[in-house]
């Protein structure tokens, strides 16, 4: 009984009990209206039939009058199936046909009886004691005697009683056919329900990586479980991230932090000479604008990531926006003794936030040309925009150290940097914000080199609203 009351409280057992209801009121209804129009037509039929007959008996009584009218009359009485014949005095006393009684008051008005009456055949012993309904047309005839025509009411009689059967017996396959597939599917969807909570409760505990059960049907609950996975895989992929970021901060600014109390401690040093107090207090300064600049990044990304960015979004020429970055970082390529050129054939206009395009551009040829200087005696870093056919690829190639192949995903993440010593200057936020950049636009950063060197692709898919 519990799990019957379960079942019904789901939405699917609802609306099925509904439809159910809803199909055995028209079949109901149906019914009754096939049974009582084939019962008029059957009615119908009668009388044209007793008409009929009334008329074969008045021409009968019109050519030799009354013998010759009860001769036709039992003639008739006597073959298979006969119609009711009866011939009674004026008092109702019976003096020739295949009747043995009538109901009292048939023969007392001329005409259609106004119901159907009960009488009783001459026949056998079964026949006799049975009483059976019929319908008869009443004629008075000339010397008063009464004539009476009928049609028993057997076949539309028993064509309601097996009508009524049919939908008796139809209506019960509906509700045991309906209990049936209640219990089976209504419990197999409670057991999924139960599986899917299960699951919940265990994600709710703390069993982030618990997922919602898939059976591969395809059905509605397939879809949602697997909407729902994805949301939870997403979720747990920020929590990852989240957790990451608050241990590489903790990690990476303890030590510019640590710098800095130092920095401000001897600067309020009493014995410190003016010139150490103000070299110390802008240094202080530029460690201060590199951890805002740390942050700003981690922002930017924070809200790239979540798809809330306010950024606004055009046709934007990657051209324009390559050259203009190039001719920014030359100064710095020429002091630290690399060759930045870049290689455009042809303008390409997608849609996107030229700032956001600019600052991943930045990153990237920043990182190119700090990691390929000295590296080799000729450094080298190029940019190139090249047109496919469903996209535009940005390149940004080197001939650094390279980053090998089975470290390049993970150089994409926040706070990574795989040089040991830390020696650079950085805060390893480079390509993860052009990584973000690139997934807010609808495009992706892929990296890649053979043998010596990096090369980082921003891809723009064409014709992206983002």
């Amino acid at each position: 009984m519990a799990a019957l009351s379960a079942i019904m409280k789901t939405t699917a057992a609802r609306l099925s009990a509904l439809y159910l209801l809803l199909f055995a009121a028209c079949a109901v209804a149906l019914v009754i209206y096939v049974t009582s129009l084939s019962t008029r037509m059957l009615e119908t039929q009668t009388r044209e039939a007793i008409t009929e007959e009334v008329n074969g008996l008045a021409r009968a009584y019109q050519r030799g009058g009354l013998p010759a009218l009860v001769r036709v009359m039992n003639v008739r009485a006597r073959q298979p199936g006969a119609n009711l014949y009866l011939i009674t005095d004026p008092n109702g006393l019976i003096l020739s046909g295949n009747v043995e009684s009538l109901q009292p008051g048939v023969l007392d008005q001329s005409g259609w009886t106004d119901r159907p009456f009960l009488y009783r055949r001459f026949g056998g012993a079964e026949a006799s004691d049975r009483e059976h309904t019929a319908v008869a047309h009443v004629i008075r005839l000339p010397n008063r005697m009464i004539l009476l025509v009928g049609r028993d009411l057997g076949e539309p009689e028993q064509f309601r009683r097996v009508m009524r059967r049919a939908l008796v017996a139809a209506l019960g396959m509906m509700g045991l056919g309906a209990l049936v597939i209640w219990y089976f599917v209504g419990r197999r969807a409670l057991k999924r329900i139960d599986s899917v909570s299960e699951a919940s409760r265990s994600i709710m505990g703390g069993d982030l990586s618990r997922r919602l059960p898939v059976t591969g049907a395809g059905d509605e609950f397939d879809r949602l479980s697997e909407n729902l996975n994805a949301m939870l895989d997403r979720i747990a992929a920020l929590n990852d991230g989240l957790k990451q970021v608050s241990a590489n901060i903790a990690h990476d600014l303890k030590t510019p932090l640590t710098r800095l109390r130092n920095r401000a401690e001897a600067a309020l040093n009493a014995n410190a000479d003016p010139a150490a107090t103000r070299e110390a207090l802008e240094r202080t300064i530029v460690e201060s604008d590199q951890l805002i600049r740390t942050f700003n990044a981690i922002l930017m990304i924070s809200r790239l990531e979540a798809g809330s960015s306010a950024e606004s979004i055009s046709q934007v020429d990657l051209a324009a926006i390559v050259a203009d970055v190039v001719e920014l970082y030359e100064p710095l390529a020429e002091e630290e003794g690399v060759a930045l050129t870049a290689k455009i054939k042809e303008a390409a206009t997608v849609q996107g936030n030229r700032e956001l395009i600019g600052q991943a551009l930045s990153n990237i040829i920043d990182n190119a040309i700090k990691y390929s200087a000295g590296a080799t005696e000729s450094p080298a870093v190029t940019v190139s925009l090249v047109r496919e056919a469903k996209a535009v690829r940005l390149v940004v190639t080197d001939n650094g150290p390279g980053i090998p192949a089975e470290d390049r995903e993970r150089a994409t993440e926040r706070f990574v940097r795989l040089e040991a010593s830390r020696s650079q200057p950085g805060s390893g936020l480079g390509l993860s914000l052009a990584k973000a950049v690139m997934t807010f636009h609808g495009g992706r950063l892929e990296l890649s080199g053979n043998g010596q060197g990096l090369s980082v692709a921003m891809i723009f898919p064409t014709g992206k609203n983002v």
